[in-house]
This record gives structure tokens, C-alpha cells and sequence, in this order.
């Protein structure tokens, strides 16, 4: 066999992105996994959002066959890594091509940190890579919905974000949930409000700013993101009203399902999300690299 490895930063063309998304396709059919998710494929379109691939071609066959996908998603020069390989062509090394020339776009662009990204219960991933010195770190679970026609609250008023009147309430907000630093909920700020199809929205409760949450679309899907309630409205309906809002949104957006991510030991906002209607659909276990 005749293989070739080349790189692609984002934003990818359509053919590669039409490449990838049949490789993830046909690997789904084996493993049932949603490997376009870790890949961040649809992500790897926009022209906000740092990253690059790395891609084996059977020559022979003219076809993709491996593909390894970094992405900087916060722009912190941190990057979440993945790796897929098709299955007729994962006994023959094309993994360890992949993370070579991953390691050295990496180095090139300058990363200050790095988490490698596995799909739950896939064992001979988590082999590869604990092999090459990576340790596991945390695990976050994917919770969709369908869209769908919601009866919103009436003492709750959710709008867009208008930094004017909004940003110093939701720094405060994202420093009290999240533990960030003030630079920190800022850069979260200009994210949300700088990348292309993101909404950042505010809700309101007796004219006061009482939460936050970013929806997020990606090809037929809307993701929630960076939800947050203040301290002092915990308890009143402000997280169900804000979930609620983006499923009515996605509905009327043209998108059939809402999506989020959230860390599994975060239980209390996995018993918000269930009790909203959010069913958990995939696990994605985080790896750092320890050396060893």
C-alpha cells in the first residue's frame, strides 16, 4: 500500500470536509460512535476558530483513510486532539503517522497545552494513547433533546446579549459559576459574541440580569453553551428557562435537535439538563500528557 499524509488548517474546503464527514460516517456503521463531534468537524468550517488536520490518503485506493483533528476552541493556544482511523486500516501504523505529524503541527503553531480526546468505552484508543504517555484527566457527557415549541416563562425575559448594559453583570456571573478570572470571562464574552452562527443570550428576571447562555449551530444541530445562573436567582426557573429558550429557538432556526456538553461530575447541572428534558448520548473522556 501507498500512503500519503498532509496537512489542512482551518477553515477546511468543502471536498476535505466531505471527506472526513464519510470517513466518520463509515465508522460510525462499525462503532457507533459520533466521531464527526470529537473531530469538531463542522467547527473546522468557520474562519474564527484555530486548528488544522492532519490526513492519510490510500493512494492506491484514492480514499481517506486516517485523519487526526487539532483544535484551539477557545483561542488560549490550548488544543483538544483527536484521532480516527478506518477500521479496514487500523493494524498497519497509521495511527502513530497521525500523532507524529500532529506533534510536529502542534510545535509548529506554538501550543502551550494539549488534551487528547476519546470516545467512552473505546479501549483501543485509550491504549494508544496512555502508550504514548497521556493520562486521564476528566470525562464530559453529551446530552441532546429534540427541538421543539416551548411555553416560555412569563416572569422570565431572555434576549441577545447588549454589552452596554450586559457585560459587567455577565462577568460576574461566569466568575461565580465558573471560577473564572475576570480576563477569562471576558475572552468567553468576545467569543460568543465574535463567532460566526453563535447567539449569546441574557435572562432577565424583575429587570435584573439573572443568567446567561450561548446557543451555538453546527450543520443541523444547535449547542448549548456557557449556561449560567447568578448565585442569588439559583432555584427560581432561570436555567430551565434559558434550556427551554434555545429548543423553541432551534425549532423555529430549522434545526431538529439541541445538544450540550457538561463534566459528569458536575451533578447538579446534570440533574437541571435531565430534568429539562436532556438525555445523555455520548461520553468523551479527557486525556493530559504526563511524560510517563
Amino acid at each position: 500500500m501507498n500512503f500519503s499524509i498532509m496537512t489542512a488548517s482551518f477553515p477546511i474546503d468543502e471536498e476535505t470536509f466531505k471527506e472526513i464527514k464519510k470517513l466518520c460516517e463509515d465508522a460510525f456503521i462499525a462503532d457507533k460512535y459520533n466521531y464527526s463531534s470529537v473531530l469538531n468537524l463542522y467547527e473546522s468550517m468557520s474562519t474564527n476558530i484555530r486548528g488544522f488536520f492532519v490526513l492519510a490518503y490510500d493512494e492506491e485506493q484514492n480514499q481517506l483513510v486516517g485523519v487526526a483533528s487539532a483544535t484551539d476552541q477557545m483561542g488560549l493556544n490550548t488544543y483538544e486532539w483527536s484521532i480516527l482511523v478506518s477500521p479496514m486500516y487500523r493494524q498497519i501504523g497509521i495511527d502513530e503517522a497521525l500523532l507524529k505529524v500532529l506533534g510536529d503541527g502542534l510545535h509548529k503553531r506554538g501550543a502551550e497545552g494539549e488534551l487528547a480526546l476519546v470516545i467512552e468505552n473505546d479501549k483501543a484508543r485509550r491504549k494508544f494513547i496512555e502508550k504514548y504517555g497521556y493520562s486521564y484527566s476528566f470525562s464530559e457527557a453529551t446530552f441532546e433533546a429534540k427541538s421543539e415549541e416551548m411555553k416560555l416563562n412569563d416572569h422570565i425575559y431572555i434576549r441577545p446579549y447588549m454589552e452596554a448594559s450586559d457585560k459587567d453583570c455577565l462577568i460576574e456571573i461566569f466568575c461565580e459559576a465558573f471560577g473564572d478570572l475576570r480576563e477569562e470571562a471576558i475572552e468567553l464574552i468576545s467569543y460568543n459574541t465574535t463567532t460566526d452562527d453563535r447567539v449569546l443570550w441574557v435572562a432577565m428576571l424583575n429587570d435584573e440580569v439573572a443568567g446567561t447562555v450561548t446557543s451555538a449551530k453546527e450543520g443541523k444541530v444547535q449547542w448549548i453553551t456557557a449556561l449560567a445562573v447568578h448565585p442569588s436567582k439559583q432555584g427560581l426557573g432561570v436555567g430551565t428557562a434559558l434550556l427551554n429558550w434555545v429548543k423553541d429557538f432551534a425549532l423555529r432556526n430549522g434545526e431538529k435537535v439541541v445538544m450540550l456538553d457538561v463534566e459528569i461530575d458536575n451533578e447538579k447541572a446534570l440533574a437541571v439538563y435531565e430534568k429539562a428534558g436532556f438525555i445523555k448520548s455520548m461520553q468523551v473522556d479527557y486525556f493530559v500528557y504526563s511524560g510517563e
